[in-house]
């Protein structure tokens, strides 16, 4: 696992995570990593009839404001599945 530098404060998996079940009503958000790399896992049936990247779309919207900027937290998500109950 790799660092990156963040002066972010508090659980980033944890910030990944409500970010998300703030922005989709989800009913199994998975998240883990570190240092900046994260792997993601969303079952939502608000994807249903969406395109793949539709679906990645909402999630990486939702989490946004923890990849902006040259501090931020999350530097990439390595991962990310979307699913539809």
């Amino acid at each position: 696992m790799s660092h990156h530098p963040t002066n972010f404060q508090g659980s980033v998996i944890d910030a990944i995570r409500e970010a998300i079940l703030a922005k989709i009503s989800a009913d199994d958000v998975q998240v883990s990593g570190g240092g900046g790399h994260y792997t993601i896992v969303v079952v939502s049936s608000e994807f249903a009839g969406k395109s793949m990247v539709a679906q990645q779309r909402l999630v990486y919207g939702a989490i946004a404001h923890l990849m902006a900027g040259d501090m931020a937290p999350v530097h990439a998500v390595d991962s990310l599945r979307t699913i539809v109950p």
